[in-house]
């Protein structure tokens, strides 16, 4: 493998190969979600599980999670934003959409994920689903401006 399912640009043997290999600690919580991505599209579950923290393993289904990232056909990572999770960071946010194929139908699994740093080691602790923001719409009053700009009262122009 040439290029690193992460995304990044460089080759897998650069980039995330060495982090789920143990050969060097991610230095940020986004360089960890890079390795984990990757991990699942490699089917790396001893990884998953050693990468999250301590606190959190309760409940992992390490077989259940292999077989479902082994089905999927893996698209791709778009980081969409970090807060904190820096080299001096204890904690951090990366926001992600991991897109993937299950069962013929395209998905997209967007999330916030949380990140701890333990003993200069970051681990994946939780994370949320980002839901897509409501369309807010205002209610143009009659004798408001119109919308369009022409300057005349809604009412006068597009409300008639």
């Amino acid at each position: 493998m040439t290029q690193c399912p992460c995304g990044s640009g460089n080759t897998y043997s650069e980039c995330c190969e060495q982090i789920i290999t143990g050969a060097r600690t991610a230095a940020t919580a986004e360089q960890l979600m890079r390795a984990r991505y990757s991990a699942y599209v490699l089917a790396q579950m001893d990884f998953i599980f050693e990468s999250t923290h301590p606190d959190h393993r309760q409940g992992y289904d390490h077989a259940g999670t292999k077989e479902w990232a082994e089905n999927a056909e893996w698209k791709g990572l778009e980081i969409i934003g970090t807060s904190k999770g820096g080299a001096d960071d204890s904690i951090g946010e990366v926001e992600f959409i991991a897109r993937f194929t299950e069962k013929g139908n395209d998905r997209e699994h967007h999330e916030a994920g949380q990140f701890k740093k333990k003993s200069g080691n970051w681990y994946f602790t939780e994370g949320s689903m980002v839901r897509a923001k409501p369309l807010i719409v205002t209610k143009i009053g009659r004798n408001d401006p119109c919308s369009c700009g022409s300057g005349v009262k809604y009412k006068k122009c597009c409300g008639k």
